[in-house]
């Protein structure tokens, strides 16, 4: 059935995350918890709803039980269209050969088929591994008044951070003249933020020649934009200025967290004027004993508070005993720190045990020094 689609976007959620270490062994990189409540991926599914897309594919690949688990038929983002809505796209067998997704380039080529048959006339190319709230339809519009073949979205970073991002060389008019991935020497700090709008024609052509292309990597940062600018056409910088950050190292997972709390937050996810959508856990309310003390700290659904939380973050079916304390740090689902057990600074995934009298993580640890707990541990006191 023919239905026609201004915009479609593809969401890239296939990546191993190995920079995340034990948090990603088992589980892609966009279903990791994070703030409580969410998930990595939904903070781009619910721009897509709030900016007015209802089609998107997500592109699976790596360790993806747990993701398509929790995306489902997209019902917790108002993605379960009869005609559009949400759509899981992982590698398969196609009449000639079957492949892995290659590079993020090879990954939308290979589903090119579900890009037609919306026939739109652009499409947005997401990554699912950031935390931020963006309203593409703004990035949309410039890209139609700048008559672009391709739009992408930059961020301001500091200069000694830039050679780790795809930076974009930009004219007065925000027009890019050049594309460095990874550059040593940077010559600014204007970051791509792996967001791309394409009209669908040109992204197809572009896609095509570059499969064709033995020598490729097969990516957008890579080989796409820059064949772009070596014919000609015009690409445009659209510049944000909200908060966004790349959670794919441990110290930028539990930064970001960090920034939801305070009285006044770097990233205040309490707007209702764009909400960030996730699944619901149909949790018991949380529960706070009468000897608890809780700090700048938020806490999720099902959690028991009988001991110390301060600048935390507690997910949901957290158990914390009495007597046990958690600083500084982020614990995920269905995590019990028994009586008198102390957690400093440290990322604890779900399911995990520290018994009576334990001790995660450093007092006063920084940055740095975070501590991982892998998913189902069961760490024990070390008798002196």
């Amino acid at each position: 059935m023919y239905c026609k689609k201004e915009c479609i976007a593809m969401l890239l959620a296939g990546g191993q995350g190995s920079r995340l270490y034990d948090l990603t062994k088992q589980t892609a990189k966009p279903a990791v918890s994070f703030g409580g409540k969410y998930k990595i991926i939904d903070f781009p599914l619910s721009n897509c709803i709030n900016s007015g897309i209802d089609t998107v594919g997500v592109l699976t690949q790596y360790q993806p039980l747990a993701l398509n688990e929790y995306i489902g038929n997209g019902a917790t983002w108002d993605l379960d269209r009869e005609r559009g809505g949400l759509s899981v796209l992982p590698p398969y067998q196609g009449n000639k050969k079957s492949d892995w997704y290659k590079g993020t380039a090879n990954a939308i080529y290979q589903n090119i088929t579900f890009i037609k048959q919306y026939d739109p006339d652009y499409v947005l190319i997401l990554s699912g591994d950031h935390i931020y709230r963006m309203d593409y339809s703004d990035m949309l519009a410039k890209h139609k008044e700048t008559g672009a073949t391709c739009t992408i979205a930059t961020i301001s970073v500091p200069i000694e951070e830039a050679s780790r991002f795809g930076i974009c060389n930009t004219n007065e008019d925000d027009t890019i003249y050049e594309f460095e991935e990874k550059p040593k020497k940077p010559k600014n700090n204007q970051a791509s933020m792996g967001i791309y709008i394409f009209n669908t024609k040109a992204l197809i052509e572009y896609l095509e020649l570059d499969e064709a292309d033995e020598s490729s990597s097969n990516d957008f940062g890579k080989n796409i934009i820059p064949n772009i600018l070596a014919n000609g056409e015009k690409i445009v910088a659209y510049r944000f200025d909200g908060y966004w950050k790349d959670v794919g190292t441990i110290s930028s997972l539990w930064e970001a967290n960090m920034d939801l709390i305070g009285d006044d937050p770097v990233l205040n996810l309490r707007d209702s004027q764009f909400r960030i959508y996730s699944k619901n856990q149909a949790r018991a309310p949380q529960f706070v004993g009468a000897n608890a003390k809780m700090v700048n700290s938020m806490i999720s659904e099902g959690c028991a508070i009988n001991g110390t939380v301060v600048n935390s973050i507690l997910s949901g079916g957290v158990i914390i005993e009495e007597g046990a304390a958690v600083y500084d740090s982020v614990i995920m689902d269905d995590v019990i720190i028994r009586k008198n057990a102390s957690v400093y600074t440290s990322i604890i995934d779900t399911d995990t045990e520290v018994t009576e009298g334990a001790v995660v993580g450093k007092e006063g640890a920084d940055k740095s020094e975070i501590t991982v707990v892998a998913k189902g541990s069961v760490i024990k006191h070390i008798k002196a």
